[in-house]
């Protein structure tokens, strides 16, 4: 019964969501106060719906309800309580909810804290989101339906993949689907300012704490993912270019490239046709990730296995919704821009432009990277392959382009720049070079020319941010955060990327295998028997000049009911570095073949992220505070 009412929740949050998209336009072309105003309470209660809905699937992975496909599909009885909660976006159909849930989580949000001064806006901005939620409520209702019975009910699930059984996935699709359709606010408010037929610094105001909060939310998604791929896999790295990582990659850059023309056009009224350009193509992007981790075109280990025609009517929406959006920029897109606006090249504006011409330029190299190959089969030329030597030669390149710009932020000022205040840079530029060689030369390994800039100019960012968050009163705390993140995450990235080292080793009980300065020692095997799987733990030795550092226990389990075997890697987290050990086989005399690596400062890259998403926060609130605080003079005024 319970997933009949899930059913009929979907069913009433698409009938809603529809009068929420249509009769705000209803109201405004009729001058009905009423259906404007009606809005509200419906974005409040389609919020509620579609919350009953997921929450009504979740009791059923909870109850192993078997009877609902999604479930067996993607659950067992002997699941762990906390997979199961998590298995109910472990799927595409589940995941489809969430993701229209959380579009109107984001509506009932923007009801309930947007002030009601212009009303006509944010009327407009509901109904457009109104309208989205209803066609992707319709789309889960017919195509992708999570609640869909089957019989007879088979006695036991299918588990869920093995590769999801981890903590980090449990909050990472979440947040993820948080970012990407948070996204759809700033969209929204795009629209409805051309549909109003003007963007003044106020509604940009209002925009920015939305824009910030969702590309937060994008942030630790992609850093949980990352994290997870990284002591997951074994493979030991961070980032592989895989298509579904760029999937996400690509409305983060344009993201952070909008919250920096926001900025420019808050404060200066330039980039104006680029902030709504922006906010257009990252959400349209979000809905192309969305397209792909479903649609098959390209292959992952994070895709979802389907067929063709969900992938097909998400693509077909996306057209929809990307036609509408770029017909209404050129009809009316003119009219947000403000005459006059110009900006000297050396200057706060200068700056921010150059950062927004940067990140779309690497927003396009990856795009083009990512789906060459695709239009190349599609065009009857054969099949070819894109991988990591293309992008870090397009990518690296335009990645350190932004990080030498991070150091002049704090002294620049809006119009012009201050040559007293560049002087003052050659300290922690002298600092920054000075540490930035030690960390390369320091390793026994060669380095090369990009990963010495890297790491000088990552090390000089570091250090004037520092230094400007030290002398700064907090105002622009948020700011600085972030882009020290950025410059550590650069600088752990350049160091592991160059200085790894790793082995394959046949291991036997006492025998030390080296690995750089670190010597590692089988100590013992053993069986252990998991909630639902068996695993076979090995207990390895790690020394340095004889001192014993660390023990790593990596793992190889079986997961019976999937036949799938798994590796733990076993890892050591460290500031200066992470040793890893991941199981290979296992031969006949009892040796292991096990792989073993070490990567210098990766809790750099994590931190960093930390950091991004911390500054971030600090920045929404402070956005955030500063626009009721307008509101509340704007209310007093009148």
């Amino acid at each position: 019964m319970l997933p009949e009412l899930g059913f009929i929740a979907l069913l009433f949050a698409s009938s809603l969501a529809i009068l929420q998209g249509t009769l705000p336009w209803i109201g405004l072309r009729l001058g009905r106060g009423e259906f404007i105003r009606a809005a509200w309470p419906l974005a409040c209660s389609v919020f509620v719906l579609q919350l009953c809905a997921i929450g009504l699937l979740s009791s059923a992975f909870a109850l192993d309800d078997f009877s609902v496909a999604y479930v067996a599909q993607h659950s067992n009885s002997r699941l762990p309580f906390f997979f199961k909660l998590a298995a109910t976006w472990g799927g595409h159909e589940g995941s489809m909810l969430f993701f229209v849930f959380a579009i109107a989580l984001w509506a009932a949000l923007i009801a309930c804290r947007s002030p009601r001064i212009e009303l006509a806006i944010t009327a407009r901005v509901l109904a457009i989101l109104g309208a989205i939620v209803a066609a992707l409520s319709l789309f889960t209702l017919f195509v992708s339906n999570p609640f869909a019975r089957q019989f007879p009910a088979p006695f036991e699930g299918r588990d869920l993949n093995p590769m999801l059984q981890d903590v980090a996935l449990i909050f990472h699709p979440p947040l993820l689907y948080l970012g990407y359709v948070g996204f759809s606010v700033s969209f929204a408010f795009a629209l409805a300012a051309m549909l109003h037929g003007r963007l003044d610094s106020a509604l940009v105001r209002g925009m920015r704490p939305w824009a910030l909060a969702a590309w937060c939310f994008l942030t630790i998604g992609i850093a949980l993912g990352s994290w997870w791929a990284y002591y997951e896999l074994g493979w030991g790295g961070w980032w592989f270019w895989d298509p579904v990582e760029n999937a996400s990659l690509l409305p983060w850059l344009l993201g952070t490239a909008m919250l920096h023309a926001l900025i420019a056009y808050e404060k200066r009224g330039v980039l104006g046709y680029s902030v709504l350009l922006l906010c257009i193509f990252t959400f349209a992007l979000s809905l192309l990730g969305t397209f792909i981790v479903r649609s098959g075109v390209l292959s992952s280990v994070h895709a979802f296995s389907l067929a063709p025609g969900p992938g097909a009517a998400l693509l077909l929406l996306l057209g929809a919704l990307l036609t509408f959006a770029l017909s209404l920029f050129a009809l009316k897109g003119h009219a947000v821009q403000k005459a006059g606006a110009g900006f000297a090249l050396f200057s706060k504006e200068g700056s921010l432009d150059l950062i927004v011409a940067v990140l779309c330029i690497a927003a396009a190299c990856v795009l083009l990277g990512t789906f060459y190959p695709l239009l190349y089969q599609m065009l009857g030329f054969g099949n070819i392959s894109v991988g990591a030597p293309y992008f870090n030669q397009v990518f690296v390149p335009l990645c350190l382009l932004l990080v030498a710009i991070l150091p002049f932020l704090p002294f620049l000022r809006w119009q012009r720049i201050s040559a007293g205040s560049l002087r003052a840079q050659w300290p922690y530029f002298l600092g920054g070079a000075a540490l930035g060689t030690w960390l390369c030369l320091r390793h026994s390994l060669p380095t090369d020319a990009m990963t010495l800039l890297a790491s000088i100019l990552a090390c000089w960012s570091i250090a004037s941010l520092l230094a400007a968050l030290i002398r700064g009163k907090g105002q622009h705390a948020g700011l600085y955060l972030a882009h020290l993140g950025v410059g550590l995450a650069v600088l752990g990235a350049a160091q592991a990327s160059q200085f790894s080292e790793e082995n394959w080793a046949a291991m036997a009980k006492g025998q030390p295998h080296a690995l750089g300065v670190f010597d590692f020692v089988l100590e013992k095997s053993e069986p252990l028997i998991g909630p639902n799987y068996t695993s076979e733990q090995v207990t390895i030795r790690v020394e340095k000049s004889g001192r014993i550092l660390t023990r790593l226990m990596p793992e190889r389990r079986h997961y019976e009911v999937r036949s799938m075997t798994m590796n733990e890697t076993g890892i050591a987290w460290g500031w200066s570095g992470d040793l890893h050990a991941t199981l290979g086989e296992k031969l006949k005399d009892g040796t292991w073949v096990v792989h073993l690596q070490h990567k210098p400062m990766m809790s750099c890259v994590w931190l960093g992220a930390l950091l991004m998403a911390t500054g971030g926060i600090f920045g929404a609130f402070r956005c955030a505070l500063a626009r009721t605080a307008a509101a509340r003079e704007a209310t007093c005024g009148s």
